[in-house]
């Protein structure tokens, strides 16, 4: 698991492969030519970044006839999401939680 992670957090380190996933959440089913569109890096450099973002199997793909479709697959980075965020985020909540009932409990009396 924690190979697929670091694939995963390298995958997300750089800013260009960000903004690719950013534009297959938006619209999935894209092809090399319709992600090429709007940035200002080559053909090539848009592959190799897709190349990795496979590999960390944050995109996933399908074949339709000539064409390869790119779609984003959420998964892997809501599995970080759970194990580094959400983690955190249960701190939180229940500090939340205890807070209310103490102020509630002030209330009370």
């Amino acid at each position: 698991m924690v190979a697929d992670e670091d694939r995963v957090f390298k995958a997300l380190a750089d800013s260009s492969r960000r903004r690719l996933l950013d534009r297959l959440r938006e619209r999935g089913g894209l092809t090399l030519g319709e992600l090429c569109e709007g940035h200002d890096i080559s053909r090539q450099a848009v592959t190799k970044h897709l190349v990795l973002l496979e590999e960390a199997n944050v995109v996933v793909t399908k074949k339709r006839g000539r064409e390869k479709l790119h779609f984003l697959n959420p998964v892997p980075i809501h599995d970080i999401y759970m194990r580094w965020i959400g983690a955190f985020e249960r701190d939180r909540l229940q500090a939340l939680h205890n807070l209310k009932q103490a102020l509630e409990e002030d209330q009370d009396e």
